[in-house]
């Protein structure tokens, strides 16, 4: 082993020595060139990608679903927000009952994370794609009874208007004055579930009580393609808006 140590350095020794010594004569100037429709496209390459970006096309064209009104992410109670946590917690119970999880009690999202509106009328494909552009998967976090407290807690302090499905929170002055799930006061010591994303499960957007919960459920399926399952579930999509979250007073 020690001699083989040895013929491998006197090799590298010599590769070394052997090395021709770089010498830079002249440097010839290069010109940067502007990429934009002045440059000729290769008519090769034109007709292999085309038939691709034709069918992507049209299947991101696809109608998927159709609102009769805008559905935005403005005001406390969000319109577009309340519905994609509607779908969370539908689809994590749907999960849920065919993988022997108990029933999924609420759901929590980041309306950050929700990145465009859908305008009135026919909800394309390409729609959900703008909504929810990341890989974001959808997980079911179990929490104790005394631990759902810091959701209340964070929406006292942040005073955002993340969407909920299954909460009613409720903050006047600064304080919190109402916090519920399903309808209730949260109990000492009984089991919670919450869908959310695994981006908030992990503490993103200050969530850090998601990090409490005693166990990270995965479902491995993605949140875009649980909206992609809803929104065709849906052929008309129907707003119930609800005071989900309420900030009242002064110190908002």
């Amino acid at each position: 082993m020690k001699n083989k140590s040895i013929l491998l350095g006197a090799v590298l020794m010599a590769v070394v020595s052997c090395t021709t010594q770089l010498n830079v004569s002249q440097v010839s100037p290069q010109k940067n060139q502007l990429i934009n429709g002045e440059i000729a496209q290769k008519k090769e390459l034109v007709s292999v990608i085309t038939p691709y970006k034709k069918e992507l096309e049209n299947k991101m064209n696809q109608k998927i679903s159709h609102t009769e009104v805008e559905l935005n992410r403005k005001g406390d109670n969000s319109s577009l927000g309340q519905l994609l946590a509607d779908f969370v917690l539908e689809g994590a119970n749907d999960w849920g009952a065919k993988n022997s999880i108990p029933n999924v009690d609420a759901a929590i999202l980041n309306i950050g994370g929700i990145r465009n509106d859908i305008s009135k009328g026919d909800i394309l494909l390409r729609n959900i794609f703008e909504v929810m552009p990341f890989e974001n998967q959808l997980v079911i976090v179990k929490m104790k009874g005394e631990d759902i407290q810091g959701v209340f807690d964070y929406y006292e302090k942040q005073k955002r208007n993340n969407p909920v499905a299954g909460f009613t929170i409720v903050v006047e002055n600064g304080k919190l004055k109402q916090g519920l799930i399903n309808g209730e006061k949260p109990k000492a010591g009984q089991y919670y579930y919450i869908a959310t994303s695994d981006y908030l499960a992990y503490g993103g957007d200050y969530m850090k009580f998601l990090l409490k919960g005693e166990q990270l459920i995965l479902t491995e399926m993605t949140l875009r393609d649980l909206f992609i399952e809803k929104f065709k579930q849906n052929p008309e999509i129907k707003i119930k808006q609800e005071q989900r979250l309420q900030f009242i007073g002064n110190n908002q």
